[in-house]
């Protein structure tokens, strides 16, 4: 199949922090009349493996590869912050947002989703927060030369906030109270995970593994009835070891942490992960949290959520409703592992 790069590939939406476990730990044995098939390339400033259950047929591998690629142009054409002719880039330049402006369906779930996910986390979640993480350098104004000071940061928080957003359900569209600056970076992403996992499905497709930059979406099992079984990756800088595997059948997840994108000023480091209460790094030790959800979108946008509350919020909030939560906090002696009752069922002994 062709691949398409859609954004640069220098900047990563969010860190790879989850591993597909290879075939041989899972120890399948395939039929001979279903292989499991693998596409990928570039996508999102960051990479796309999928494996799709089906017979040996070339032109039909050959046309799910095509369809693919045009779904994920689609997410990146409507939601990318680094393309100035997409939906979203559009509607963030718009001289006068406090006007209804027309957007997809598409569109309009993500950010449907997205509110429901900072009122739930009581705004730990917030994607107004761009101008605050442009300000830091994660974002398509690049790496500033200096930390930010405090009046230019204060400026900034001092304008954003999800409660700006109105949506309007049909027909679809978006307006906000004053001007926002929209990034969907935390679940986005995701969101393109379900959008191919559902191209996957109208095509007949029932066994597969959806994987963009370490965001997950599973359906169905493995020639012989083995499940999918990936790993939760070990949070070490440059260095790839596995902490703990789950298996999941029908499922999104998503990890999100700290360990890998990040810059250090005057020997402190500074995380990409931006507070959106208070505009500064994260900077406690949980070092990342995975979270299992219906589909990949939610589990994103909540693993997010999660890394920038610090784990005893989030360990709490998630045993309140029932979450599938996986921690790996940073202690003196090294890392401790915590996982919410919801969690245990998806873990490999």
């Amino acid at each position: 199949m062709t691949s398409r790069m859609f954004r640069p590939a220098r900047a990563s939406v969010t860190s790879i922090l989850v591993m597909l476990v290879i075939a041989t730990l899972a120890g399948c044995s395939f039929k001979e009349e279903a292989k499991v098939w693998e596409l990928s390339g570039p996508v999102f400033g960051t990479r796309y493996h999928i494996n799709v259950v089906l017979n040996d047929d070339p032109v039909r591998l050959e046309n799910l590869g095509q369809g693919i690629g045009q779904v994920l142009q689609q997410v990146d054409a409507s939601m990318s912050t680094w393309r100035q002719d997409s939906e979203l880039s559009q509607f963030n330049s718009a001289v006068d947002q406090s006007q209804w402006q027309a957007i997809s369906a598409e569109l309009l779930d993500v950010l449907t989703a997205a509110r429901s996910i900072s009122e739930f986390s009581e705004g730990a979640f917030d994607i107004t927060v761009g101008p605050v993480v442009n300000l830091w350098g994660f974002g398509p104004e690049g790496r500033p030369d200096v930390v930010p000071n405090a009046d230019e940061l204060a400026q900034r928080l001092g304008a954003i906030g999800y409660w700006n957003i109105e949506l309007q359900q049909e027909p679809p569209a978006v307006r906000t109270r004053s001007h926002q600056y929209l990034d969907l970076s935390a679940i986005a992403k995701g969101y393109g995970v379900d959008a191919v996992a559902r191209f996957l499905e109208d095509e007949g497709i029932s066994a597969f593994l959806v994987e963009i930059g370490g965001e997950i979406r599973v359906k169905g099992r493995k020639p012989g009835g083995e499940a999918w079984r990936l790993a939760i990756e070990q949070p070490v800088a440059g260095d790839r070891q596995v902490n703990r595997v789950v298996v999941l059948d029908d499922h999104g997840l998503a990890t999100s942490g700290d360990y890998r994108n990040y810059f250090e000023s005057d020997g402190q480091r500074f995380s990409h992960t931006i507070d959106p209460v208070t505009g500064q790094p994260i900077s406690h030790n949980l070092a990342s949290v995975t979270v299992i959800a219906e589909n990949c979108m939610l589990a994103d946008g909540i693993a997010t959520a999660f890394n920038v509350m610090g784990f005893e919020k989030a360990r709490a909030l998630a045993i309140r409703d029932n979450i599938p939560a996986y921690f790996i906090v940073r202690t003196g002696e090294g890392f401790e592992s915590h996982y919410t009752p919801a969690f245990s069922s998806y873990l490999v002994e």
